[in-house]
């Protein structure tokens, strides 16, 4: 499915998005997962540093749904569709480098963040999460739900 520029741009600004897989009773599982990649072509590409929950669930249904909000503009999309997993030796170099370029970021951003407010912190939490990703998800979109209130999104109520 092709995506719109718009929510391209979106989702590449997050620094994780919420992954959300059905468990074999039927219920919803949602986990903040790190989004290293999304193309207009429909894929998105998504770092998981544990093999717990989601990975249980995709193993048996590969039904996916991930979100990414930007409370500033008051948007946000559902993109829902159907997940790959591929194991940690397959992940492309690239991806590694850019999950690694992107948790750089966040520890920078936040160290700065509490710098500039005098701010005291028991701790940087990015430096804390497993160094190296145990698996790939990458999902094919099917379907965009958009998130925004319809007088702001341009859909009708």
């Amino acid at each position: 499915m092709k995506l719109k520029r718009e929510i391209v741009r979106l989702f590449e600004k997050q620094g994780f998005v919420i992954v959300s897989t059905i468990d074999d009773k039927g219920r919803i599982h949602c986990s903040a997962k790190g989004i290293v990649g999304i193309d207009e072509g429909g894929k998105v590409f998504v770092i998981d540093l544990y093999k717990y929950r989601t990975y249980k669930n995709l193993k048996k249904n590969s039904t996916v749904s991930i979100t990414a909000v930007d409370e500033n503009n008051f948007a946000g999309f559902t993109l829902q569709g159907d997940a790959k997993i591929v194991p940690r030796e397959e992940i492309e170099e690239h991806i590694v480098q850019e999950w690694e370029k992107r948790i750089v970021r966040r520890i920078s951003t936040r160290i700065i963040k509490s710098v500039q407010s005098d701010a005291k912190t028991r701790s940087h939490f990015e430096a804390e999460l497993p160094t190296h990703p145990k698996y790939l998800i990458e999902i094919d979109v099917k379907n965009i739900i958009d998130l925004s209130p319809p007088n702001l999104s341009g859909r009708k109520s």
